[in-house]
Parts: C-alpha cells; structure tokens; sequence
C-alpha cells in the first residue's frame, strides 16, 4: 500500500484537525481580548488611570482594534515557528508558560515595530506592556483548558493512535504498563511484533508477528505508530524496521533503555583541537548552587509562615493522640553522604523498628498511629523537613534522602546508586512525582529519575516538580 493510497485512521486524524484548530482560534481571540482588556485599563479602570494619569484625549478604541487584527497572524506565525499547533498528548503546562512567554515577547517586538512606523496613530506603550503580560496570561489559560479538554478526549477513547510495540522486554513492558493504563497519552496500543516469540515480558496474545512482519501488521491493523523498544545493543534492527516501513504513513517513536538514558547527557567539548567527550560532568557549579540555596531558603521560609497554623494544629493532633513526641527524628545521608537529623512529624508508634529493624513503609502498615496514614497520605508528615531545609541540610528538590543501612545495602547491587548523593537530597523529587515512591516502587527506576534529574538540573525544572509536587498531594493514590 503506497502512501497515497493509505487510509488514515479517521478518529485520529479528526484529533489531530480539531485540537490544533482550537489552539489557533483560543490564541487569536487571546490576543485580540489582551489588546481589548488592556485599552479598557488604561484608559478607563479608574485605580489604574489615578496610579499612572493619563493626560490629553483618549484615542479611540479603533486603531487598536485595527493593529490586533494586523498582528494576531504575525503572532500565529510565531507560534506555528514552534510547532504550538500540534496536538500535545503529553505535556505540563507549566512548560507550555515559559515558552509562551517567549514568543509573546517575540510578537510584543513585531507590534512595537509597527508602531514605530506607524506614527500617525497615538499608541500608548502603557497598553503594550500590559497586552504582553495579559496575552500570556490568556493564551496559558486557554491552552491549559485545550489541554484537558484534549486528555478527556483520550481518556474517553476518542482520538488515539493506534499503536503497536516494536519489543518485548522490561522496556517495552513498562511502556505498555503505563500508556494501558493512561489513555491520556494518546495511544491505544493493539500489539506487539518481536523476534522472540519465547520471551514472557509482554503477553503472548499480543503478539501480532516477527520484525519482518512489521508492514503487514502497519497495513492490516491501520498503524499510526510504532514505539520502538528495542536495547541499544540490537539498534540495526531499527534501521531494518524503517527501512521495510518506506512509503508508509507511520512515526516511529524510539524509548531508550536505561543505557541511552545516563548517556544522553554526553557533550562535545575541544581543548587546544583535541575534541573530548564529556561522559561526566559536576551538577551544578558555585553559582547554580548558590541560586539554589536562595531559591531554597526563600521557598522554606515562605512555606514555614504561612503553614505556622497548620504546623501548629497538626502537632497537637500528633502529641494528644499517641504517646511519644512530636516529631520522629531520623539519620539520613545527603549530598557526599554527609550525615544530619532528618525531621518528620511522628506517623508511627515510637520505636516502630525495634523488633524489626530498618524497613520501608508498607501500605497498611500496624504501626501507624491514629492519625500517620492521613499524614502520609498527604505527604504532611514531611512539613517539619522545611526545617532542615533552613538548616542546610536539604533542599527543597532532589532526590530523597536515604539512611545509611539502605545505601549499603544498595550502593553494590544498583549501578550508580551512589550518583544520587552528588547533590543535596530534597523534601520532594523528579522520582516521586513520577509515581516512584514507597516500598512498591522499583528502586533501579528512582535512581534512573534521580540521575535524569541530577543531570537537567534548573530552577524552572525545580518549579515544576514543586508544582507537581502539589498535584500528587491532593489528588495522588500511590502515597501511604
């Protein structure tokens, strides 16, 4: 079947029309009530007027009106420059800000500029900069309401790309693990092809043929795409997948293993002609952890005042409902495996390990005391940990500080379990936001987020775990 001749799957390809056809009318009407809004406070919302006067006649609300219809196809241009009118499946919008924040700088430049030619109408530069920052404001909110109108879409069945799975692995389990259960994605995976017919990753009822079944499978099941989950040691397997696959309508979406992974950060780097390849690098040098430290004290403070009666209620709860103190200290390892008192709200019965020594938190647990499985629930229980981050000890981000017994008894076993110490552990992380947290969660994969994390380090990657961070405190079921 060439490509002319193929027949697309429908109830994907009226996704992939509607959802960017909403995003181009939500930003043009975003800018054009930015121009809107911000002439209506400049020149008429009267706290505005009497904080920054406005002297003379007040032009007619026309000539802006005029200038957003001239410039929302520039802005559109901008934004299409980016590809910010595909489909997003996948995507926190908290991303989506900065980088529209971005262009809409890019298109305030382009309006300036007309005016600056443009002289015969009295535009005021007040409304300008107001029509940057509403434009932003309104363009994330519709994008945002895009969004979840669009993971409804999947949620529901509707709009998913039919998919199949190039594998049969740990890798190619996890995926079918995670996008089964998560439509949101946008994937409605019907198989699986693998030379291995004796492998018992995935089920075998899934299997739908060998690699050189893969254009047969595409044609006959109307594949949209292939996820290829094949390891790094067997990658001429995928040039042969792509190769047999020519003229068909069909991406291929590769998930790198675990190996790709810790070397995706490799860079080029030459000294005196001499190109070398830097596999390794230091996280963060003295600035970055200098602006860390600020961010982290900043934040802790702030937190710590405005929970104080929070901070205060909970601990009555905790002494009035169970013998023992307040707060359960505990010695944990942070970065270079410096030792310090990590504290906690008591959750359990006072010496909880006594009998059984250092174990990790199950589900259910008896040693709970009447109120510690709502604070672990909550993640309440780590609020006194604000506390050691205006210590020093911690940071708001990073990986989750471990105590000693656990990291010798890891440190051997997992590869690079040790990296996770190279920068100061956190009250929250890139792991636990991404469901891997308690005694069920695999510990290869958290050292796998941690190192991701370690290595991608910045301040808006901080704000966005923070804010996800949020998110799985109210509306996340893996904590206890």
């Amino acid at each position: 079947m060439s490509y002319i001749q193929q027949k697309f799957n429908k109830k994907s390809q009226r996704t992939e029309f509607l959802i960017p056809l909403l995003n181009i009318l939500s930003d043009s009407f975003s800018v054009f009530l930015a121009f809107i809004t911000a002439y209506w406070i400049r020149f008429y919302f009267a706290p505005f007027v009497n904080l920054i006067p406005f002297e003379g006649v007040i032009p007619p609300i026309s000539g802006y009106i005029k200038l957003a219809l001239i410039v929302i196809p520039v802005w559109l241009l901008i934004f299409q420059s980016r590809k910010m009118f595909r489909p997003k499946r996948i995507v926190f919008i908290f991303d989506e800000f900065f980088l529209i924040g971005r262009l809409a700088t890019f298109g305030i430049i382009f309006s300036f500029g007309l005016i600056f030619f443009y002289r015969v109408f009295p535009y005021s530069r007040v409304v300008f900069v107001m029509v940057w920052l509403l434009s932003i404001i309104f363009i994330t909110i519709g994008r945002y309401l895009i969004l979840k109108y669009e993971k409804t879409l999947y949620n529901r069945g509707r709009g998913l790309k039919d998919t199949i799975i190039a594998g049969n692995n740990q890798t190619a389990l996890d995926i079918f693990n995670k996008f089964s259960k998560h439509k949101y994605a946008g994937f409605n995976i019907t198989g699986y092809v693998d030379d291995n017919a004796g492998n018992d990753f995935l089920p075998k009822n899934l299997r739908l043929g060998s690699y050189g079944d893969l254009v047969n499978v595409i044609q006959k099941n109307n594949i949209e795409t292939v996820l290829v989950a094949i390891p790094s040691s067997e990658h001429d397997k995928l040039f042969d997948l792509m190769k047999a696959a020519e003229g068909e309508n069909v991406e291929f979406l590769m998930v790198p293993d675990f190996l790709e992974v810790i070397t995706s950060s490799v860079r080029v780097q030459e000294v005196d002609g001499i190109p070398l390849l830097k596999i390794k690098s230091i996280p963060m040098n003295i600035w970055n952890r200098i602006m860390k430290r600020i961010f982290d004290f900043i934040f802790a403070l702030s937190v710590m005042l405005l929970t104080s009666p929070l901070f205060i209620l909970l601990s009555a709860l905790v002494k009035f409902t169970s013998k023992g103190p307040v707060f359960y200290k505990q010695e944990r390892l942070s970065m270079t495996g410096r030792k310090f008192q990590m504290i906690k709200f008591r959750s359990m019965v006072t010496d909880a390990e006594k009998e059984t020594g250092a174990v990790y938190v199950k589900k259910g647990d008896s040693r709970y005391t009447p109120i510690g499985e709502i604070l672990r629930k909550y993640s309440l229980d780590e609020l006194p940990q604000f506390i050691n981050v205006l210590k020093g000890d911690m940071s708001i981000v990073g990986p989750r500080p471990e105590r000693e017994h656990f990291i010798n008894l890891f440190k051997n076993k997992i590869p690079k379990y040790l990296e996770r110490h190279r920068i100061k552990c956190g009250i929250t992380g890139w792991a636990q936001v991404n469901g891997l947290r308690g005694s069920d969660s695999s510990i290869e994969k958290r050292i796998e987020y941690d190192i991701y994390y370690i290595e991608h380090w910045s301040i808006i990657f901080d704000l966005k775990i923070i804010i996800k961070t949020i998110k799985e405190m109210f509306f996340s079921k893996a904590a206890y």
